[in-house]
């Protein structure tokens, strides 16, 4: 089906047309025309399916076409509450690219900026505000805005509204609404407490859902690294020579962390910055503004900073820290691979780790392949027993050996202090727990002796022959 086929109006089309878009995406196939006979619409879609123009387009048909945006009072017409400000910023982005042919005016407000130019925009006058919670309740407060004559609330990323604990927000915000208007709710999955906040803001919805809940991309190739955690830096590297990788988004589970990526890459020669939440708007905007013009060839991102991330042609998604919520790994490599593109997602995980990678597979319902070319592959040894095994090697040393100095020498210094015989019994008792500790010793290191030597020593690489190669990088046929 093209776009031709959906009965939008003239200045819609002519403006995909200015777009390049001839050909909707599936959701945006089923929800233009439920959103067009102005019906509530349920829209579960993972990240990357074209689902901001499955709303903005009839959205904009339906107020152009509208009575009351023509006779009406002047005031918002339509809402749309989104988690994040890149999220928010890029629907803005949407609705002035949809509607560049059209009279209708929007804007956009989040918070961690100065109000005065969206107070400003305010006053002008608007038809649809694209709004962050906590920004908009704050402005409501101050009475900038006005939501009685609102017709369409749209609710969007309603599961990362509940992980970023923007709920109760959310209902304040439906509390300041009509009753009276069409909502469509859009998440990428659907845990109880969202099911149970749809059905209580939603009227007879038509239910679009174009893949699973816990698929990913199917044009997406994945891949895992098994790596110690102290080697995911090299293991960086070693993926990042491959020069067919013209930029990558690398994911990290902390700021903290994204900051020290991001200074380690850069202090090697490669281009990056890192977004998170204690970054400004301008510094965050300006990050994404320079990976998006080739200016940057990694943006290591969190989460939260990366959900509104937004690019076409993003080939490479690196999981530097595997997610502990599964979905959040759904969402991840759901950066590349948009709308029908190919991508590649692949992921380092470390011992503690492998725990969230079983997870993450239960849900997608697959094994997500090995790497085959690793330079630092993981040692078949647990961890607990690598640290005991490298000191118990180390000449002179033994796991105790430290504690029994430090208390040994603490009972030497109160011995000098002290006299005669008490000084001839603490010294022969010193001596005796020597003996034992070498005792001991010297049985960890025959128990060492006894061990398998596939125990002893790191695993070997794996073979490279049988796997296959995709953008200089080989994946093993087998599965962990």
């Amino acid at each position: 089906m093209s776009f031709e086929k959906l009965e939008l109006i003239d200045p819609i089309r002519a403006a995909l047309k200015a777009e390049g878009y001839t050909t909707p995406t599936p959701i945006q196939e089923r929800s233009i025309p439920i959103i067009l006979q102005r019906k509530d619409l349920l829209g579960c879609a993972q990240t990357g399916t074209g689902k901001t123009a499955a709303f903005a387009i009839p959205i904009l048909q339906l107020l152009h076409q509208d009575e009351l945006y023509k006779k009406g009072p002047a005031g918002i017409k339509t809402l749309i509450l989104t988690p994040t400000r890149e999220l928010a910023i890029q629907i803005g982005e949407s609705f002035a690219a949809y509607g560049k042919f059209l009279k209708l005016k929007h804007t956009v407000i989040f918070g961690g900026v100065s109000q005065k130019s969206q107070t400003d925009a305010l006053r002008a006058g608007v038809d649809i505000l694209i709004a962050t919670p906590g920004r908009l309740l704050d402005l409501i407060d101050q009475r900038y805005i006005n939501l009685q004559h609102l017709k369409i609330f749209v609710l969007d990323e309603a599961d990362r509204m509940l992980d970023m604990g923007f709920i109760h927000d959310v209902k304040k915000i439906i509390a300041k609404i009509p009753a009276k208007r069409q909502t469509l709710f859009f998440s990428a999955t659907m845990p109880d407490e969202i099911k149970k906040l749809s059905s209580s803001i939603l009227t007879n919805p038509e239910r679009v859902e174009v893949t699973p809940v816990s698929s990913t991309a199917e044009k997406v190739t994945q891949g895992v690294y098994f790596v110690e955690k102290n080697d995911k830096r090299k293991l960086l590297l070693h993926v990042l020579k491959d020069k067919s990788i013209e930029s990558a988004l690398v994911f990290t589970r902390t700021k903290h962390g994204a900051d020290r990526v991001s200074k380690d890459l850069t202090k090697l020669g490669i281009p990056t910055m890192a977004i998170h939440g204690n970054k400004s708007q301008n510094a965050r905007q300006n990050a994404l503004k320079a990976f998006k013009d080739g200016k940057l060839r990694v943006l290591v991102a969190t989460d939260i900073a990366a959900r509104g991330i937004d690019i076409d042609e993003l080939s490479y998604v690196i999981n530097y820290e595997i997610p502990n919520v599964p979905e959040t790994y759904v969402h991840r490599i759901g950066r590349t691979g948009r709308a029908g593109a190919s991508g590649i997602a692949i992921s380092f995980c470390d011992e503690e780790e492998k725990e969230f990678l079983n997870d993450i597979q239960k849900l997608i319902g697959k094994k997500v392949p090995v790497m085959s070319d690793n330079p630092y592959p993981m040692s078949e040894m647990p961890s607990h027993q690598r640290e005991l095994h490298k000191v118990a090697n180390t000449p002179g040393r033994h796991p105790n050996n430290n504690a029994h100095r430090r208390g040994n020498g603490a009972k030497s210094n109160s011995n000098q202090r002290r006299s005669g015989n008490n000084n001839e019994n603490r010294n022969g008792n010193k001596a005796s727990g020597g003996n034992n500790n070498q005792s001991k010793s010297g049985d960890r290191k025959k128990q060492w002796a006894r061990t398998p030597a596939a125990q002893q020593s790191p695993a070997k690489k794996h073979n490279h022959s049988g796997g296959d190669k995709l953008g200089g990088l080989n994946f093993d046929i087998k599965n962990y």
